[in-house]
């Protein structure tokens, strides 16, 4: 009898070597390499020949799925209108962040009208009960089943036939046809292929539950988000009761979009006004702090950026930051000193987005700049002032895009000013009503404007 080959796979990236390695030569990770039997090709599970001819596209009938809502609002928008059947979700987050939660909540909603099945391999189903009878989830159609084999959970599926099919969590499952042990490469990419196959050809909505990294990725590796048609992560702190729920991608809708969620005994409700949330026992009159407008997929929040400089104690400056790139902070920093002319070498600066939500977005750079310069000089910015645009290494202010949203936001939560790029200020036809426009093409020209 031939001896099973095996080979050493990469838990990071994936990349697999005939023998143990120390460091990936692929992605640098240390200690991630793992043995695993290598599998016979005709036992691959999940691969199937569909058959048929190519068709033209002229005669290919376009359908747009059809969606079950979750129940949720704020949910339902950053999906895109709601779960797709036949589509695969993969949502992660950190342990205690409320993935359960949330996932309970959603089936709550489409089991009011559908069937659905609730496969979980970390908790036994009167847990599960417990939760869902917690958060007044009571619905006849919502089954449940603690199972971590693949295949019985595919068999109860296929007998049921649900609307929306859920693993809890997908770290947890594994497929007879591998050897390997439940959570890794080999058993994590196999079963989220399965369950993938089963989604588009029985039309079943998928949602698996992904465990998260030290580094904040999701584990089994970053692959599996090659496989699935959206990623959802939930983030938050464990004790806070603000939660972000952030798309990363989205195969039926738009990017980038973030739901700010609220933890309550009662589960996660949505905030109606994010900004106003956000905004809420803001410092009044208090240097080193400025308002900022970011669009966050296809709607504008306003974000509260904080900064705070002290003389360095070792004659090296430091540089934190919580919420923006710590890199963009220092880069933007150097950027001041030589447009302002001021001197940041010999103080140290932290930088805070408050609300503990990350942002990227480039337009949060001439607030930031603002806060900076306001906590240096000791001078508070206006508490009607609100600003957005991406600043250049010359100094130059540039345009952000989307101009009137992020006006009318700012008008909507009471703000009177709005100091924006001068390019911007020419795409906008119609003015909103009760905010001036202030435009600036530099940044020097915005620190003087406020600081003189």
């Amino acid at each position: 009898m031939t001896k099973a080959a095996s080979v050493f796979i990469c838990e990071s990236c994936g990349s697999k070597s005939p023998k143990w390695l120390g460091r990936c030569p692929a992605c640098g990770e240390w200690d991630s390499f793992v043995e695993e039997a290598e599998r016979p090709k005709e036992t691959r599970p999940g691969v199937t020949a569909r058959g048929g001819h190519a068709t033209p596209l002229p005669e290919v009938r376009a359908e747009d799925g059809r969606r079950l809502s979750t129940g949720i609002n704020e949910v339902d928008r950053v999906l895109g209108g709601g779960v797709v059947a036949g589509g695969v979700a993969l949502l992660g987050g950190d342990p205690g962040v409320g993935k359960s939660t949330l996932l309970m909540q959603i089936f709550g909603a489409v089991s009011g009208g559908a069937v659905t099945l609730y496969v979980s391999g970390e908790e036994s189903a009167s847990q599960v009960a417990s939760r869902a009878r917690r958060l007044g989830v009571n619905a006849p159609s919502l089954h449940l089943l603690a199972e971590t084999s693949l295949e019985a959970a595919l068999d109860e599926a296929k007998r049921l036939s649900p609307a929306l099919l859920a693993i809890d969590s997908i770290q947890t499952a594994a497929t007879a046809a591998l050897g390997a042990a439940p959570g890794s490469l080999s058993q994590v990419r196999d079963c989220a292929v399965r369950l993938t196959e089963f989604a588009k050809t029985s039309d079943t909505g998928v949602i698996m539950v992904g465990h998260i990294t030290k580094d904040g990725m999701i584990a089994g590796p970053k692959a599996l988000e090659h496989i699935v048609d959206t990623v959802l992560y939930l983030e938050g702190e464990k004790y806070r009761h603000l939660k972000v729920l952030r798309v990363q991608k989205n195969r039926y809708g738009a990017t980038s979009e973030l739901a700010l969620l609220e933890m309550t005994s009662e589960g996660l409700k949505e905030v109606e006004n994010p900004s106003a949330a956000l905004l809420a026992d803001r410092p009044v009159g208090q240097p080193g702090s400025c308002i900022g407008v970011a669009l966050q997929g296809t709607r504008p929040l306003l974000f509260e950026i904080q900064a705070l400089t002290s003389p360095s104690a070792f004659g090296m400056a430091k540089r934190m930051s919580a919420g923006l790139d710590r890199n963009r902070v220092q880069l933007l920093t150097a950027v001041l000193e030589r447009a302002a002319r001021m001197t940041l070498g010999d103080r140290d600066l932290f930088v805070n987005v408050v609300g503990g939500v990350e942002v990227e977005e480039p337009a949060l750079d001439l607030p930031l700049c603002l806060a900076v310069a306001s906590a240096a000089y000791g001078k508070p910015i206006p508490q009607e002032l609100a600003a957005f645009g991406e600043i250049g290494l010359a100094g130059e202010v540039r345009g952000a895009g989307a101009a009137l949203p992020r006006a009318k936001e700012a008008a909507a939560l009471g703000f009177k000013r709005l100091m924006l790029p001068a390019s911007d200020m020419r795409r906008i036809e119609h003015k909103p009503k009760g905010i001036t426009l202030e435009p600036v093409s530099s940044l020097a020209e915005a620190v003087e404007l406020l600081f003189g």
